[in-house]
């Protein structure tokens, strides 16, 4: 697919789909890390002497304006990071966006409103698209969190311009999709989280691709339930029973289970706790994270690797008596020689909780996304890019 390298940006004004949907606090941002990740590409085109226009979602205000989900605080301390003005208008369509649009001079900044206040945003409405891209003269998606989308301003508007990738969307295709068409190996796979339903097709994918693939978390749970241990009070999802049964067999000795397990008592940072071997779980107790030994484990696993993608945490590591599973999982894939992919919000944020971000190779911005493009599945903001060629 084109990137912005691709195209002369001079003059023009290019409309940069970001992916500015942040947390807010009291009517601030309150991590900014998925603003900074949109710098690189919005500063390449302010040197390259474009006038850039900016676009993003922000929260589900499901189709109607609601002042909550306003993108004005982000215009704001957007300005702050560019050590610029960012001009901002209050909606991303009709007279008020237009205007906005052909005031804008080279070299400067314009964040249009929430495009999720409009309804057609999530139809991916033909007339919402190309109103959009009535407002610039080429088209950037620079938001991969955004990508599995098939949304108006993810989709709808490349079909109207000349669009390219930005640096953030590149830098994600080339670790993720290239990891996963073409991996080095040995290549582990690590998949935690709460739930196997979310991650059915990603095992499957994976288990034709790697040469481990780890389980933790809750999921973890629905496995040994599936083996015929009693898992007493533990997360579980029971509809999918068969479905972990028949993971089980075609993964056979590629699919790795804990071996031990913390357990407590109940769900609580005062809970009575205590580690165990794989076996019955007393009744009302729960499993919570992975234990030391299972740590140790994986960790000899991943050492060997010369690839590792790991998304989803291995316990309850918001509770500190529950994130040793996690921190040990992550130290390790830190202290490995492969390259390490982290995605998905909690795997991301246990990773930063750990103070080891800066000690992986990539950390992808797209929890959705990332998840779609480990199942092997095709992006719709992707291929609207590919489309181009």
């Amino acid at each position: 697919m084109k990137t912005v390298d691709s195209y002369n940006f001079s003059g023009k004004r290019a409309l940069i789909r970001v992916d500015f949907n942040v947390p807010l606090k009291d009517g601030e941002v309150a991590d900014d890390t998925r603003i900074r990740a949109a710098l690189p590409t919005i500063q390449y085109l302010l040197g390259e002497n474009a006038a850039v226009i900016l676009c993003s979602h922000l929260g589900r205000p499901k189709g109607e304006v609601k002042p909550e989900f306003s993108l004005r605080p982000v215009a704001d301390y957007l300005s702050t990071l560019l050590k610029k003005q960012v001009a901002y208008a209050d909606d991303c369509i009709g007279p008020v966006a237009e205007n906005a649009a052909r005031d804008l001079q080279p070299d400067e900044v314009l964040l249009l409103e929430n495009t999720r206040f409009h309804a057609g945003e999530k139809k991916n409405d033909p007339e919402m698209a190309k109103q959009l891209a009535s407002l610039a003269d080429l088209y950037v998606n620079d938001a991969f969190g955004t990508a599995h989308r098939a949304h108006a301003s993810t989709e709808g508007v490349a079909q109207y311009l000349p669009a390219a990738a930005g640096y953030l969307l590149e830098k994600e295709i080339r670790y993720l999709g290239e990891a996963i068409a073409d991996p080095d190996h040995p290549f582990v796979a690590i998949l935690g989280g709460a739930k196997v339903s979310d991650k059915i097709g990603v095992i499957r994918n994976l288990l034709g691709k790697a040469d481990q693939v780890l389980i933790g978390g809750g999921m973890a749970n629905t496995f040994f339930k599936a083996q015929g241990y009693p898992v007493g009070d533990s997360l579980v999802e029971d509809e999918v029973l068969d479905t972990a049964r028949e993971l089980l067999e075609v993964g056979g000795q590629k699919l790795r289970l804990p071996v031990d397990v913390v357990i407590a008592d109940r769900f609580d940072a005062e809970a009575e706790q205590k580690v165990m071997g794989m076996g019955p779980v007393p009744d009302s107790w729960r499993i919570l994270d992975i234990g030391p030994e299972s740590v140790d484990i994986f960790g000899k696993v991943i050492a060997e690797a010369r690839l590792i993608v790991w998304n989803g945490p291995m316990g309850v590591f918001e509770i500190p008596q529950f994130a040793k599973g996690t921190f040990g999982v992550a130290k390790a894939v830190a202290d490995s020689d492969a390259t390490s992919i982290i995605g998905g919000g909690d795997s991301v944020a246990a990773i930063k909780w750990a103070g080891l971000a800066g000690q992986v190779t990539h950390i992808s911005t797209g929890g959705g996304a990332s998840l779609e493009m480990l199942e092997g599945k095709e992006l719709p903001g992707l291929a609207a890019l590919q489309d181009k060629v």
